[in-house]
């Protein structure tokens, strides 16, 4: 997704600077080339060699520094930028931009660039708060720059408040999903289930199953990175919830089914990835359940199976999780499920089950066609679908 890619990131002078530098190293990590353009504030929380040493390319900090190939000719570097990120963005620099100042190379760059422009702010609380910030930060908004945080915690003050810079997981996210915005899913509306449901038995015992909900989560980040509008309904999950995507938390099989049914009724596609719940209580108890009661039965339905109730206006995507008679139980699903095809996977395969980065399955069609795909990551076994998908979405123009 980053790699070739030209990031300009520029960096002010406030105590975040140094986060920048596991930035700059996880840009350059993805084969990203990372430009850095530090503001004379910036130079007395980081040095420049911190920089160049990450990047292995050379630091501007002057609009006049003749040992960069950038610094005469400055517009060069606007318009090699594929993307502009700033962070951290400090109320001067945020200020600064909104009234269009250009006095050093940052301003220069980000005034003279056609390219989209990330700032992610960190400041002391008060002034995150202040009128004068917030009506800057409205004016970048208006201008089509993307915000990522300000987020709450414990300041360089002491106290507790927002004006945490964003965490760099989150910045490079926004980044991947800037740089998507006119990818092959643009206009579209993505539903994605992730996660293990939980089925109560009392107050605190629930059914529950070994999910971890990576696999819909790395769907839903690739949907978003292509361009989609996407919506995760997300179940019990060990994984954090991805930026710059709607999440619907839910618990129960009848919660999930309440979250789907509302939210694809304006979806072009929904891709069920979660593990729903087979069965639940016949009869939930109200107390906790003690144990000296001895041996005690569990009364036991099967849940209801809504992807039936849902219309076919538009595609479904199902997952069958299976530990026997892989293709045979996957087979049955897709035609009971009538999906447009179905992902099967042998969980108690090595790395291919709950928990695990990587999946192998093989992809089943309502045609009768099958194919087998590698051992892939989960990041890469949603980009082959979401491929699949996008044939699909065309075929329907026709």
């Amino acid at each position: 997704m980053l790699s070739d890619m030209t990031i300009v990131l520029g960096v002010t002078g406030g105590i975040a600077a140094y986060k920048a530098a596991d930035l700059a190293s996880k840009l350059t990590q993805a084969e990203a080339e990372v430009n850095v353009i530090m503001t004379e504030s910036a130079t007395e929380f980081v040095s420049p060699l911190t920089f160049r040493a990450l990047t292995h390319w050379p630091v501007v900090t002057s609009m006049f520094e003749l040992s960069s190939e950038f610094s005469v000719e400055h517009i060069a570097l606007a318009e090699a930028a594929d993307i502009v990120v700033i962070a951290p963005a400090t109320a001067n620099i945020i200020a600064k931009l909104a009234a269009g100042i250009a006095d050093d190379m940052l301003t220069c760059t980000v005034l003279a660039t056609e390219a989209p422009v990330i700032v992610a702010p960190a400041m002391n609380v008060n002034m995150w708060q202040n009128s004068i910030t917030q009506e800057n930060i409205t004016k970048l908004k208006a201008r089509g720059f993307t915000i990522v945080g300000p987020e709450y915690g414990r300041l360089a003050e002491g106290m507790l408040g927002m004006g945490r810079l964003a965490e760099v997981s989150n910045i490079i996210s926004t980044i991947k999903q800037v740089l998507g915005r006119n990818g092959d899913l643009a206009q579209r509306r993505i539903v994605v289930t992730a996660g293990g449901t939980r089925e109560a038995i009392d107050p605190v015992r629930y059914i529950g199953n070994r999910s971890s909900g990576k696999m819909g989560f790395a769907l839903a980040e690739a949907a978003r990175d292509r361009g989609a509008t996407v919506v995760l309904v997300a179940a019990a999950t060990s994984v954090p919830a991805p930026a710059g995507i709607e999440v619907i938390n839910v618990e129960s099989v009848a919660e999930m089914k309440e979250a789907v049914i509302e939210t694809t009724k304006r979806a072009d596609a929904l891709i069920m990835a979660a593990a729903v719940s087979d069965f639940r209580m016949a009869q939930q108890t109200d107390q906790k359940i003690k144990k000296e009661r001895g041996k005690v039965s569990l009364g036991l339905v099967g849940t209801e199976d809504f992807l039936l109730e849902l219309p076919d206006t538009f595609i479904k995507i199902g997952f069958a999780a299976e530990t026997e008679n892989l293709l045979e139980n996957a087979q049955k699903k897709l035609k009971e499920k009538r999906l447009q095809f179905i992902c099967a996977n042998d969980v108690t395969a090595a790395d291919s089950g709950f928990g695990t980065d990587t999946n192998k399955v093989t992809l089943l069609y309502s045609d009768g066609r099958t194919e087998d795909l590698p051992l892939m990551t989960k990041r890469e076994v949603s980009d082959v679908i979401l491929d699949r998908v996008v044939t699909i979405l065309e075929g329907k123009k026709d």
